[in-house]
């Protein structure tokens, strides 16, 4: 593995565990933001719909998710996917 390639894995590392420990300090964070997704998706990948989860999350919680996808960090990218499969999973059980 390059040496570019391991500072890229430990950067994302770093940033997921912050993330993580954000999440533990805060588990509101966890339970405002999938009622924000349920609001706003079906658990589609439509962008609008996540845009606008991402700027809500970002107005009513202490996670802040840029709102231009490309500048989307991977830790935002993975935690805004986990949500929409969470989302979609549920929304296929009813």
């Amino acid at each position: 593995m390059s040496s570019a390639s391991e500072m890229q894995k430990n950067r994302v590392i770093q940033e997921l565990r912050a993330f993580i420990k954000k999440l533990l300090q805060e588990p509101g964070i966890l339970e405002n933001s999938l009622a924000i997704a349920k609001r706003h998706s079906d658990g589609s990948n439509d962008p609008k719909a996540w845009a606008t989860i991402a700027n809500e999350i970002s107005d009513t919680t202490s996670v802040h998710i840029p709102e231009d996808p490309s500048e989307h960090s991977e830790a935002d990218r993975l935690f805004l996917e986990v949500l929409r499969e969470v989302v979609g999973e549920e929304k296929a059980l009813y």
